[in-house]
């Protein structure tokens, strides 16, 4: 009996070629959207579980309020670790990751190579991080000085073969350090949240303050004995900030305990944070990779249901839509003797097979438009991460569910027609205003309405991003990395470049208001002596006197620096925030603010004051600012105007390699680094477009479905109305009608919720558009116009029909 079931169904579906194609390309859509959505929600989720011991691993954040100023960091001290191991039961373990030192430079035969994922670790790395060795002995890798350990991908790189242990590798450390390879591993998964080429040796970084409690500048993990050991940890952390943090804390405020250091809202503790939970759950300073959110995930989640349930939904309607003309067989099929479960299972039947259909076109679509999400996404899939055998059960259930799902309507309204009604006047006793079908192009439209309003708010609040005057220069910023590479030719390089015609201004100096950049935090207070309530975190950046005009930053009053004044080595230029944060009053110029270290104390003279400009993501708020006249040449930035920019790169090419011979020339524009801050916003803006135009398209299948539904049942008094006068446009109008009182329903339902939802979207951002009415108007008048174009091409179809076809089996 299956088997009749089936061959009947093909047999129907082929002869029916219309209707099973738009059902089979309806279904494939929607599971397209909703397989390569559940790929990257589930990939997100993954983020760190591949290590065996994933849930034992937590990692250190540090929480320093004072004042107003805020330090919530994904950073430690050197010696947060090694103390919590020696005095607490519950830490089997720690390591520490150090990257401050930023990228290095490798030696490959005479060519100078930039390696940015770099970082030196603990030796202790590889006991709690679960990675795979090619070649070598992770245990012992990272123990001994001048040791590093490589991925396959660096070994081929620099040697063309992964068996490289006991070769060496000499970089641009002080004194050009020549490192031995003790192991090589596989590549990092790029599910972690991180992923480094080469670990070296954490006895070779080049940090100069071992011991500072206070000085936090390395990712610190603890490998704690038992995962439910976490709020014993928490508990010992807070009294690890009694016990050893006030020593730390009188080398800068005079307080006699902590609980007085946190008088007036000042803070200064520890917490964890399951490594599983990095990826989505942590957005601090000085995160080894930009980080997700979990809100995303909610989103992406609800759209690949949402989109999997309108292709049922799409299903359902053209399946009802083609009701009337199946009247007669279900009829004839009772008559003789068909049971109600037996017609149920051939609409069933048909249903899983064309859910079958649609799966198989599915999977050719993912196949095919990989590469296309990647690009979309961000993310590196492979057609075997998403299609495998492990997929298997997912699309077994996928075809059950949709087949059953989405054919359980159609069949059990489609069986319960009575058959001398049907055999009498053809087509079912029905108005065509089911409320049940009328919900569900509601509910199809609703969400429709809620993706495009989420992709116009999300776009504008990016374009309002590239466009906003962030108080500083950005456009035409050309900036050189690995600057230092230059040695002690630094400045004649500049000299150089500065006489080059398409070159105005330039400046030497690491610290720069994009992603990637030095930043420096150190507590400065207007008195000598500091105390929690008159301190500032400040952000104390080395400068030349350069900086300013290159980049265009304002002088609300006071000078620049001047490399001519002796006195300006102790002088400092504050932004308007920490003018306002240190209480100096309207004329700041000429006084002081005091930095103490130990027994010692340094104060600066206020020389300028800056107006405010966004130096760090529009998420956040600015914070007090000074510069300081200092040398930091990590990297330069010139300002340009030129009309042929290949050139001008060509002539600052040759002449880098005149001063670094054997340095690679690597720049990037200040825009375009400006732009990479807000990487994941940007595709969750691709991402939304693409699926909204998705579960439009589908959506406008399913309408143009229940249209064609509707001018069936109606087709009577359509013929009647045309004998009778009617126009086309008077019959096109009348069938319309409803279908856009459906849509506005659709836009009453979805306004609100779209308003909340880009609202709570929107709260992550410091500065931020408002979820502006017209947009919610340009939304509705789109969702409209779809929905009269699709409903339209029906509606003039039926009312340009001649009336004696609908007319003669009266």
């Amino acid at each position: 009996m299956i088997k009749n079931y089936f061959r009947i169904a093909f047999r129907n579906l082929t002869k029916n070629r219309m209707f099973t194609m738009l059902n089979i390309v309806g279904l494939s859509f929607g599971l397209v959207g909703f397989i390569f959505i559940t790929t990257y929600v589930f990939d997100e989720l993954s983020y760190d579980r591949f290590h065996t011991q994933a849930d034992r691993i937590f990692r250190l954040n540090t929480h320093i309020h004072i004042g107003e100023s805020k330090m919530d960091m994904a950073l430690t001290s050197d010696v947060i670790g090694p103390i919590l191991q020696n005095e607490y039961t519950e830490v089997e373990d720690f390591t520490r990751l150090y990257t401050s030192a930023g990228a290095k430079l490798i030696r490959k035969a005479d060519k100078w190579i930039n390696e940015a994922n770099v970082a030196h670790a603990d030796s202790s790395f590889f006991r709690i991080f679960s990675y795979q060795a090619l070649h070598g002995h992770l245990d012992h890798a990272l123990m001994e000085p001048n040791s590093v350990v490589l991925s396959r991908s660096a070994a081929e790189r620099y040697f063309n073969t992964t068996d490289v242990v006991g070769k060496t590798l000499e970089t641009n450390d002080a004194g050009n350090t020549v490192y031995q390879i003790t192991a090589v591993i596989e590549d990092m998964p790029r599910n972690g949240h991180f992923n480094y080429d080469l670990l070296f040796a954490m006895e070779n970084a080049p940090y100069r303050n071992w011991g500072e409690l206070l000085s936090h500048n390395f990712t610190t993990y603890i490998l704690l004995r038992n995962a439910t050991d976490r709020s014993l940890l928490e508990t010992h952390l807070e009294e690890y900030v009694h016990k050893h943090g006030l020593p730390a804390a009188k080398q800068f405020m005079d307080v006699t305990d902590i609980e007085t250091f946190r008088q007036d809202g000042n803070a200064f503790h520890y917490d964890v944070i399951p490594i599983t939970d990095i990826h989505l759950r942590s957005n601090l300073r000085g995160e080894l990779r930009p980080n997700s959110s979990f809100q995303y995930v909610y989103i992406f989640s609800a759209i690949s249901l949402f989109i999997l349930l309108i292709a049922c939904v799409n299903f359902i309607n053209l399946s009802t839509a083609r009701s009337a003309n199946r009247a007669k067989e279900v009829g004839v099929q009772k008559i003789l003797g068909a049971s109600r479960r037996s017609v149920a299972g051939q609409f069933l039947a048909e249903s899983l097979l064309l859910a079958l259909a649609g799966i198989i076109l599915a999977i050719g679509l993912v196949a095919w438009s990989v590469p296309l999400f990647n690009e979309l996404s961000g993310k590196e899939f492979k057609i075997n991460d998403i299609i495998n055998f492990k997929s298997l059960p997912l699309f077994a259930l996928l075809l059950l569910f949709v087949g059953l799902i989405a054919g359980y309507y159609p069949a059990v309204y489609l069986s319960a027609f009575n058959p001398l009604q049907v055999l009498k006047s053809h087509t079912v006793i029905s108005s065509g205003k089911s409320v049940f079908r009328s919900g569900l192009v509601v509910f199809q439209f609703t969400i429709s309405i809620v993706l495009i309003v989420g992709t116009f708010i999300v776009t504008a609040q990016l374009r309002y991003i590239q466009h906003k005057k962030l108080g500083y220069e950005r456009e035409n910023i050309l900036l050189i990395n690995d600057y230092h590479a230059l040695g002690n030719q630094t400045k004649a390089f500049r000299d150089e470049i500065l006489t080059l015609p398409d070159v105005k201004t330039g400046t030497i100096s690491g610290f720069l208001p994009v992603s990637n950049s030095s930043r420096s935090d150190n507590p400065f207070a207007r008195e000598t002596v500091m105390t929690p309530t008159n301190t500032v975190q400040l952000q104390t950046w080395h400068i030349d006197e350069q900086y300013i005009p290159t980049l265009n930053l304002e002088l609300v009053s006071g000078r620049n620096f001047s490399v001519a004044r002796r006195a300006d080595s102790t002088a400092v230029i504050l932004n308007e925030t920490a003018v306002k944060h240190f209480g100096l009053g309207e004329d700041p110029i000429g006084q002081q603010i005091h930095f103490q270290f130990g027994d010692g104390m340094e104060s600066y003279h206020v020389i300028g004051v800056i107006k405010d400009f966004n130096f760090e993501s529009l998420r956040d708020p600015v914070t007090p600012l000074g510069f300081f006249l200092g040398y930091s040449p990590s990297q330069a930035a010139f300002k340009i105007e030129t009309s042929d920019l290949p050139l001008l790169l060509s002539r600052i090419e040759n002449k880098w390699n005149k001063l670094a011979p054997g340095f690679t020339f690597d720049y990037r524009f200040m825009d375009e680094a400006f732009d990479s801050m807000y990487k994941s916003e940007r595709r969750m803006s691709r991402l939304s477009l693409t699926f909204a135009a998705m579960a439009t398209g589908i959506a406008c299948l399913g309408l143009f479905g229940l249209a064609a539904f509707m001018a069936e049942q109606r087709s009577k008094e359509i013929g009647i109305r045309k004998v009778l006068g009617s126009s086309v446009t008077g019959i096109v109008a009348m069938l319309c009608k409803d279908f856009v009182k459906l849509v506005f329903i659709a836009i009453i339902i979805a306004v609100p919720i779209a308003w909340w939802a880009m609202n709570k979207w929107l709260e992550d951002f410091t500065y931020r558009i408002d979820a502006s009415w017209w947009i919610f108007i340009l939304t509705g008048m789109i969702a409209v116009i779809i929905a009269l174009f699709t409903v339209s091409t029906q509606a003039i179809r039926a009312a340009r029909a001649n009336p004696v076809d609908s007319l003669r089996n009266e």
